[in-house]
């Protein structure tokens, strides 16, 4: 009976800690029925070999379960030990590894104005040419009007369309990055967006940009500009979000520069266009 009890208990004692409590009232009830039985036929030493012999278990068991209850308290591994090598390769290289999303783009500021030289034009047939020179002066390169008259196809009937002044900035960057933008005899809200945002980009990329006009315009200083035949201007900057916009004028050297709103100017090119 006595080795029959130590194997029971020894039994208990190796079980999963989540079993040791019932483990424990087992031992108990052996323990009592054992010890009555004991006491029935063996002689008193032996009941008390048994006794202790509980007592120890009862410590032992103790034991156990503290080391189950702090296993238990322990945190789950993000990786389980059965996931595959090439799992925890990943895992601990998404812990690594930079942060490579996108970032956004910077907004644009809300004012701007680009450094340019001024020169007001030479002759009164080379507006196209002048704007144009004004505006590269804004991006850093120098030129002349004579040298810019050629490539715009400016005659003493002036020239063209923005399309030539386009293809006469480009020459002069690199990247070709100005584009022609023709309205269709008036400007409408989308095309007068449109204006805005193309300033605004060509400004804060550091490039002026040059617009056919014609007509009448009002300036915000109450300044009144008239060119019924046509003429070229530069825009060199903007304020106000690009809501208004910074006019570099060559056609009169007592007033260079005014500003004007992106509406007006939208109008004031409405049966031409401008190259941004």
């Amino acid at each position: 009976m006595k080795h029959h009890l130590k194997r029971q208990l020894r039994r208990l004692v190796t079980e999963r800690p989540y079993q040791i409590i019932a483990g424990s009232a087992a031992a108990l009830v052996l323990a009592g029925g054992a010890g009555t039985a004991l006491t029935a036929t063996d002689e008193a030493p032996v009941h008390q070999e048994n006794t202790a012999a509980v007592a120890e278990l009862g410590s032992r068991l103790g034991e156990v379960a503290s080391r189950g209850e702090a296993r238990a308290a322990l945190p789950a591994p993000s990786v389980s030990p059965s996931a595959s090598p090439s799992a925890a390769k990943a895992a601990a290289k998404a812990t690594t590894d930079p942060d490579t999303s996108p970032k956004a783009k910077p907004k644009p500021p809300s004012t701007k104005v680009l450094d340019y030289d001024y020169e007001a034009q030479n002759q009164y047939w080379n507006c196209g040419p002048a704007a144009v020179r004004n505006a590269l002066s804004a991006s850093g390169v120098e030129t002349t009007q004579e040298a810019m008259a050629g490539p715009l196809g400016t005659t003493e009937s002036g020239t063209n369309s923005a399309e030539d002044t386009t293809r006469g900035l480009n020459q002069m960057v690199k990247g070709n990055p100005y584009r022609t933008h023709m309205f269709g005899g008036s400007a409408s809200p989308a095309e007068m967006d449109q204006l805005q945002a193309d300033v605004v980009k060509a400004i804060t990329d550091g490039r002026g940009v040059v617009v056919n006009v014609a007509g009448d315009a009002t300036d915000t200083d109450g300044g009144w500009h008239s060119f019924p035949g046509g003429h070229y201007i530069a825009v060199v900057g903007y304020k106000n979000d690009g809501r208004t916009v910074r006019i570099a004028d060559s056609a009169n050297p007592a007033l260079p520069a005014y500003w004007v709103s992106t509406i007006d100017l939208a109008n004031w090119a409405a049966t031409r266009g401008y190259s941004a």
